[in-house]
This record gives C-alpha cells, structure tokens and sequence, in this order.
C-alpha cells in the first residue's frame, strides 16, 4: 500500500478557486472520508489526487514522491465512481478484467486475480452474468472487483453508495469496511453522508467550501468538534444550538445565562469569554432530558412533533418565549405529545460553548 500527502493543494477554475490550499496526511492503510456538504470540494480533491484534474499549485505526493505531473494511469491508484461505470454488453468476469488485458498481463495472472477478488467478493457464482442480470450491490462490488485485481497503491471512492437504497447502503459500508480490514489497503473515500463518514472511518476530513474545517477520528469529531459548522454536520439529529450569555466563572467552569434567563452551570471551556458576550451553546440531543419537575428544568420546550422510533423517542420542539428549535432524544418510548410543554434538563459538562459566527472557535 501507500502513504499520501498533500501540502498546499489549492486549485482554480479560471478566476474561481475552489480548494484553498489544503494540507492532509494519509497514512499507510488508513481509512480516510472526506465528507461535507455539496459542492464543498471533496470530489474536486479526490480527482486531483487520482490525475484526472490537474492541481493549480502545491504538491501531491505518493509514498514521498511528487505526482503532480504523473498522469492518472501511472499513479498506482484505482477509483470506484458514483456511477459503476460497467460495460453492459460483458459479462462480470469481462468487466473485471478488461484492465488487465489492455496493459497485456498474461491470461494465467488474470485468471488468478479475477478469481481472488471474485471470491472475496462473493462474486464467484456470478461471473458469467452480465450487469443487468444484478442487483444494485452486486454491481458496486463488480466495480469495487475491478479496481482490486489491478492491486493499486491507493483506492479511492467517490460516493460508491449514492445510487443504492438504504437497506443496501447499511449492508455495502459493512462490506467496505470488511474489504479494507482484510486488504489492509489505503483507502481514501469521499461522501456527503456523514453517518457513513462515522462509521466507516479511521479519520475523517470535514470540508467546507475548499477548505478543511478539521481532521480526526470520528467520535475526536463528534465529541470535541472544533467550530460550530463541524458540531452541526458531524451526528444524526444535529446538535442544538442555543444564544446564551455569559454569567461568570468559577472552578467548575463557565455559567452562561440560558434563553428563558435560567443559569447553566459548569460548562467547561478552555478560557472564559468577556462578561456578558453574546456566545452559542451546543447541546447534543442525547445530552437533553425530560426534566423530574418544572423545578429542575433548565428550559421549557414546546413540542411541535415526536418521532417514535421503538427503541428511542425524538421530541422536536422550540424553546419557550422565542423560535430556537430543539430535539430531544429521549429512551425508549414516550406518552409527550404535540402541543403539549415540557422541562428540559441540560448536561452541562457535555454542552459545547461557541464564540462569534459558525465559523467561530469552540471556546
């Protein structure tokens, strides 16, 4: 396999620029997702790195060797489309070895590739069909098969499950991720799905109009998001935010005036804002309860809607006296209903302080 890095990459369309001079090291065998809203640059990064766009300055380098003027074919990578990109009218075992036979790789090595990646696919048995003879998953993996027989240095994924069901999606991550711990390959893989990016991942890259917003393990993302755009897009319901105020320090932490004018105590930051600086509070849905009594509330949440979903309840509502809108995940099932207003409970310690914008350091 192969290490990659980049350093500086910053590409241009004409006078518009789009990847704004990005640093990023991938290590041997590593799993990496670049993830992030459309037409936040992923795909354009992954393109650059493959050779099928040319990068306007800085350097992509393979094992510590520049590539920027190596063309796509002699980079050592393979590059699983959106699209399967098959050809209809060969069969399975056609399509996988197409490739090979254009660079004249003798017909015993083929077979014995074709047949090593068919059986670590589960494709054995369908090597004499043509693609509309399978299923959408069945297709990916053909697609998936035809980059392992050419044993790149480097694989690289561009929204591989876009075009599957749900049902299917869930099933080829599980196969994805199998593939990679078996081929201890590197992997670079890019979606717009951040619940792919969590669990698929060893580190994750979150983008944001060509630049990186941060980089690290899923649940380093997750649990200590580095600004509030990186809080919102990491976790499935997104985080909550809140205008708060600040209302002192003292050795447990940081209070902040909530809406409503109640105080939260104990929140941990690094360094405390001025007094009475307009700041946002980032609360996790998991990390809000149904409070014992009015008494013990921080909030009172006005439900506009509840999701029952069987093993866990969400409670969609906003917040008493303004229009701030608030999920709350709640365990098992519950009787609250639409219309009706509840005490809400904060866990302080694992509330997230923001200071100015989105774009704004996590305090």
């Amino acid at each position: 396999m192969a290490t990659l890095q980049l350093r500086q990459v910053l590409k241009e369309f004409d006078e518009t620029r789009v990847i704004h001079g990005v640093d990023l090291a991938v290590a041997d065998g590593e799993f990496v997702v670049f993830v992030g809203p459309s037409g936040c640059g992923k795909s354009t990064l992954l393109r650059m790195i493959c050779g099928l766009e040319q990068a306007t300055s800085g350097d992509i380098m393979i094992d510590g060797v520049r590539v920027n003027d190596v063309s796509a074919a002699d980079r050592g990578l393979a590059m699983v489309f959106q699209s399967y990109a098959l050809y209809p009218h060969m069969t399975v075992r056609q399509n996988m070895s197409f490739g090979l036979e254009n660079i004249g790789t003798p017909a015993a090595e083929i077979d014995a590739k074709v047949g090593g990646a068919a059986k670590l696919l589960r494709l054995d048995a369908l090597l004499d069909r043509r693609p509309t003879q399978l299923s959408g998953g069945q297709r990916q993996r053909v697609a998936i098969g035809r980059a392992i027989v050419r044993e790149p240095r480097i694989f690289l994924f561009d929204e591989p499950l876009s075009n599957l069901d749900a049902e299917l999606r869930v099933s080829m991550r599980g196969e994805i991720t199998s593939l990679h711990k078996r081929l201890a390959a590197t992997m670079v893989y890019v979606t717009h799905d951040q619940v792919e990016a969590m669990t698929m991942a060893d580190k994750i890259v979150v983008l944001r109009a060509g630049r990186i917003e941060q980089v690290g393990a899923p649940l380093e993302l997750y649990n200590r998001p580095a600004n509030r755009f990186v809080a919102g897009f990491i976790g499935s319901p997104q985080m909550n935010f809140l205008p708060v105020a600040f209302a002192g320090r003292d050795a447990d932490g940081v209070a902040v005036t909530l809406p409503g004018g109640r105080t939260l105590r104990a929140v941990a930051t690094r360094t405390a804002p001025a007094a009475g600086a307009a700041l946002t509070l980032g609360v996790r849905p998991e990390h809000l309860a149904l409070a014992a009594s009015a008494a013990d509330a921080h909030l009172t949440l006005t439900v506009l809607q509840q999701e029952q979903l069987g093993g866990h309840s969400l409670l969609h509502g906003t917040i008493a006296g303004g229009d701030t809108r608030v999920t709350v995940h709640v365990a098992g099932q519950t009787r609250v209903r639409a219309g009706e207003n509840v005490g809400v409970t904060i866990d302080a310690p694992d509330a997230r302080l923001f200071a100015g914008d989105d774009a704004g350091l996590a305090l």
